[in-house]
Parts: C-alpha cells; structure tokens; sequence
C-alpha cells in the first residue's frame, strides 16, 4: 500500500484494470481511493471480455456504484464470452474486428454490424451528452442535431478525463491481444 502511495504521487494517469468477470474487487476498490487521494487521471480497461460470465456493462455499472466514479463507456463490445469478437468505438463510430489466427495482430475497421447499430447510436448519444458539458461548441452541435467531428469529441473527453470529471472505458482481452490496441491509442489520446 505505501508503494502504491509513493508511485501515485507522481504519476500522469493510470489505467485501472478491471476483470469482466468479477468487476471491481476490493483491492481496486483500495487503490481507487488512493488514486482519488492524489487526483490522478484514469482509463478503464474492461479485460478478459472472452472468459465465460464476461459482463461489460456491468462492470461499468460496477465502476459507477462501487467506486463512486463516472464511467464513460467509448466503447461497447461485439459479442461476450467465447464470441467476443472486437468492440465498437463510439467516437469514431466504427466496428474493429480481431484476427484469431494471428493472435489479435491484425484487425479488421468495418461499419458497425446493423445488430449492434441501434445500442451504439444510444451509447453514442450518452457519450456526446456527457462530453457537450465540457465543450460549448459541441453542445451547440448536439443541440442543433450536426455531425460532432471526431477531434473535438476526443479534445473533450481529453479534458474532461484530466480533470477526473469522469473515466473512459474500454475492453478488450489481453491474452488474445484483442482491443489492446485501442487501449494504447485511448492513453495516446485522453491522456
């Protein structure tokens, strides 16, 4: 725990790693409270999306009610369990597709599957509601029903993640390599 005290004083940003399976466990729930002891921004990442009983929607509920936080879900998962198969990124509002056979090496950038276009349009719509709070221009937009360019979405969950206003989260699983990718370009961008 002092260890963990030290590191967090001088950290940027940290991403906090969260099993699909088993949620927020109580040692996350420890370190969150430090982290918010020392206002250090965070990124969600949602991992083994391919274990059976993998529930990203409720680890993101978890994210809210256990650790008092403001999840932000940027994305939503295609397939759970043994049929995750990519995710859906809402800023960009497109669909990536991992690679099996090469162990997650290579994916695919797709429209989004229309069985998974209505839930994206409302996780899309929560997103830019949440975001418009921390830019005018694009509450202006949102309001007025205009297409919200993708830099400025990303220009304000940055902010808005440095200012531990709320937390992004993503998901992926890391031993196949899938959505790891996306998680570096998240701690590249809202970082």
């Amino acid at each position: 725990t002092v260890e963990v005290e030290r590191s967090l004083r001088v950290l940027d940003g940290a991403v906090t790693v969260l099993c699909a399976k088993g949620g927020v466990e109580p040692q996350t729930e420890t370190v969150w409270r430090q982290a918010d002891k020392y206002n250090v921004p965070r990124i969600g990442y949602v991992n083994k999306m391919d274990r059976s009983g993998a529930n990203f929607f409720e680890v993101v509920r978890q994210v809210k009610e256990v650790l008092g936080a403001n999840p932000l879900a940027i994305q939503i998962p295609i397939g759970a369990e043994e049929s995750f198969k990519g995710v859906v990124d809402l800023v960009t509002m497109k669909a990536y597709f991992w690679h099996d056979e090469t162990m997650g090496a290579d994916y695919d950038v797709t429209e989004i599957p229309e069985n998974l276009r209505a839930e994206a349009e409302e996780y899309r719509t929560q997103l830019l509601e949440a975001v418009a709070d921390f830019d005018d221009e694009i509450m202006e937009l949102y309001l007025e029903g205009e297409q919200v360019p993708t830099e400025k979405i990303r220009a304000a969950i940055r902010k808005a993640t440095t200012q531990v206003k709320f937390v992004p989260i993503v998901c992926g699983t890391s031993y196949k390599n899938k959505g790891v990718q996306k998680l570096l370009d998240a701690i590249v961008d809202y970082m």
